[in-house]
């Protein structure tokens, strides 16, 4: 069951027709699947395996290509795409020496007569390797391919009211998700005991919706290493005077809604406390800044400038637009919260602003997704902004 209506879907097409006009691209080859779950609806776990999704500026529906066992079974019974826009290689071509699915893509290519047209590739993907792009300039030498990348990801940056809809529902599911972490965290708990409650909450979601799998593991650097923001668990059992430093999101329907707050098993150091002190009165002057009109650039201005007062000064962004995505990562790759960033807010951008404070010894991370709103902003959790103690 699409979780979209076909006219949504219409629309969105649309729009990045209308930007691959803009960049001079007749057809679009996309192979990131939150891109393709955007606009087809297409939601399985097949993108480990080459999949895509062909755009063809002049024909009104797209084309799914991809695995026999993907495209029939799954893409059909789910999406708005009838069976004359699919088309399934054969199993020889998955994890092949011989070869490759960009070959079968080349064969379609050709069978709908697009084989000297300007081609669109998303080049930066994650899921878009060298050899794919080696296979298809090979198999398509008449054709002029061109850099694609971010098209798609730039028209998903003003969210809809349905999928703005879906990501207060991940809001209230991170809610729970960092209920559950701090309720069994302590002195003594293994890290990885503390991480199958938050699974567990994010995929239980609510009495009124369940919860899906989200983009990012949870992440859960502790003590000296909670600086290193990126880290996971391990199975080790946290200490007593402990400071832990969660990140974690909320997901529905692929939607998400990330959080960070910070932890301290024990009694916190001073440090730690003016840390998260300055942190949370950061984020607040930043979010102040969350409103229509306004640029990226000043939002995190306004962090750096409360930073700045009390001697401190953080080198990395402190935010990204976000929303529908896939692993590794529930960031969009398009605006910035950062110095440079003059992207303008307008009412349906979503982001995740996470100024975290990366220290030697420890770090504090309290962060808030957030809709621009007509009139400013609305944060898709309701959650205390604080250093939490247990």
């Amino acid at each position: 069951m699409m979780p979209f209506e076909k006219a949504e879907y219409l629309e969105r097409l649309t729009k990045v027709k209308a930007s691959m006009s803009k960049r001079g691209i007749d057809v679009l080859l996309i192979t990131d699947p939150s891109n393709m779950c955007y606009l087809t609806g297409h939601n399985a776990w097949s993108f480990y395996v080459h999949q895509m999704v062909l755009v063809d500026i002049n024909e009104e529906m797209p084309y799914f290509i991809g695995r026999y066992m993907d495209a029939f079974s799954g893409v059909v019974k789910t999406t708005w795409l009838d069976k004359e826009h699919v088309r399934a290689y054969s199993d020889d071509h998955v994890q092949s020496l011989t070869k490759h699915p960009m070959d079968y893509v080349c064969t379609v290519v050709k069978e709908l007569g697009l084989e000297t047209k300007t081609i669109g590739v998303e080049m930066d993907n994650y899921y878009f390797t060298a050899r794919a792009y080696q296979r298809l300039a090979q198999g398509l030498p008449q054709t002029k391919f061109v850099d694609g990348d971010l098209l798609v990801n730039w028209v998903r940056i003003i969210k809809s009211p349905t999928e703005i809809a879906l990501q207060r529902r991940a809001g209230k599911i991170v809610e729970k998700a960092m209920q559950a972490a701090i309720d069994t965290m302590g002195a003594g708990v293994r890290e990885c005991d503390v991480v199958a409650a938050i699974y567990n909450a994010q995929i239980r979601g609510t009495e009124e919706f369940g919860g899906d799998y989200a983009s990012i593991v949870p992440l859960l650097p502790a003590g000296e290493a909670a600086g290193a923001p990126h880290l996971t668990w391990t199975d080790k059992p946290y200490p007593d005077n402990t400071v832990v430093a969660v990140e974690i999101a909320g997901c529905h329907q692929r939607y998400h809604s990330p959080m960070a707050r910070t932890i301290s098993i024990g009694k916190p150091s001073e440090d730690v406390k003016r840390t998260a002190e300055i942190t949370v009165e950061g984020l607040n002057a930043a979010l102040e800044m969350a409103k229509p009109g306004n640029t990226c650039e000043q939002m995190e201005a306004a962090w750096s400038g409360v930073l700045k007062k009390y001697g401190f000064f953080k080198e990395s962004r402190i935010g990204y637009s976000m929303g529908l995505n896939y692993p590794p990562d529930w960031g969009e790759h398009t605006a910035s919260l950062r110095p440079g960033d003059k992207t303008v807010f307008v009412p349906g951008m979503t982001f995740h602003c996470i100024p975290g404070m990366y220290l030697d010894n420890y770090g504090v991370s309290i962060s808030e997704s957030f809709v621009i709103t007509e009139t400013g902003h609305e944060t898709f959790a309701n959650f205390p902004r604080k250093l939490f103690v247990v």
